[in-house]
């Protein structure tokens, strides 16, 4: 080439165009040769010299030794944070589930079963003793016209009961006195003024002169009376438990229910009072009341 020749002029665009079309006849024919086969040409948008210029260069993902300062501490923090919930993951103790996680009022898996609670508990309702029959054997032969005579507050008519009744005011209480001995007690309204109310009676006796004795004391009926505080469908009551009660309105206002166990009569009346009998200890009364209790509250008017 002749030394006075100029060089060619990149910035002309006829002679960019050329040297970009040289460039992909090389390629073709390097690939060509390569894999035995001329690919399909592809065709590429004419592109000047200055348009070259100006492409943006190509970002790559920074090395780790050109990461700044900060993200290194955030990546150290990091890898410390779960080397050290590593760490404390194997070296913690077994603890107890329950422990670990506290049950929440809601949770049903945590929740314990209680058991059934008494309807006394939760309704705030007791039944109260009303009367307590109780008897006794005095142990001798009495002669009930000179009790009748000689005794206060006694009375005896053999044409209308066979018996002596008598009274007293402290404890309130009525004593049916026989000729065979035997003294039925009624009236009192606990276990100890029933047993205290028969030994005043035995002592009366005694002061009449008869060798009277204080033998086989029991409790045969209690009764005890509550208010469940709502009405009640008796109707209702007596079609689903026809077997256990009767409902005679045109005779007796209130239901009769029969329970089986414990052996107690109920009687119940549509505004929601409830009488309890038959009872040999006041724990029936309130077993009695705790069974027919939630009968009730189903039919609530």
């Amino acid at each position: 080439m002749n030394s006075n020749q100029s060089a060619p002029n990149l910035s002309s665009p006829g002679l960019g165009l050329g040297l970009v079309q040289q460039q992909q006849a090389a390629t073709t024919t390097n690939s060509a040769g390569a894999g035995g086969r001329t690919p399909n040409p592809i065709y590429h948008a004419p592109m000047t010299p200055s348009a070259l210029l100006m492409q943006p260069p190509i970002q790559r993902p920074p090395k780790a030794s050109e990461q700044s300062e900060d993200e290194q501490n955030i990546q150290g923090r990091q890898s410390g944070a779960s080397s050290s919930s590593h760490s404390a993951s194997v070296s913690t103790p077994s603890v107890p589930y329950s422990w670990q996680h506290p049950a929440t009022p809601g949770s049903s898996p945590m929740t314990p079963i209680n058991p059934a609670t008494p309807a006394s508990e939760y309704t705030g309702i007791l039944p109260q003793l009303q009367n307590i029959v109780s008897t006794v054997n005095l142990g001798c032969k009495l002669d009930l016209k000179k009790i009748a005579l000689h005794a206060r507050n006694a009375e005896y008519n053999p044409k209308r009961f066979a018996a002596v009744i008598m009274r007293i005011r402290d404890p309130r209480t009525t004593a049916l006195i026989f000729s065979s001995g035997k003294m039925v007690c009624t009236g009192a309204k606990s276990e100890d003024l029933s047993r205290l109310a028969a030994r005043k009676y035995a002592r009366v006796i005694q002061k009449l002169g008869f060798p009277a004795k204080f033998i086989e004391f029991r409790i045969q009926n209690m009764v005890g009376s509550c208010d469940v505080k709502f009405p009640i469908r008796l109707e209702g009551l007596v079609l689903a438990h026809g077997q256990f009660s009767s409902y005679e309105p045109e005779l007796f206002p209130g239901l009769i229910y029969r329970m089986v166990k414990p052996r107690i009569v109920l009687l119940i009346f549509v505004s929601g009072k409830v009488v309890l009998t038959g009872a040999k200890v006041r724990s029936e009364i309130n077993d009695a009341f705790n069974n027919i209790y939630p009968i009730l509250k189903a039919y609530k008017k």
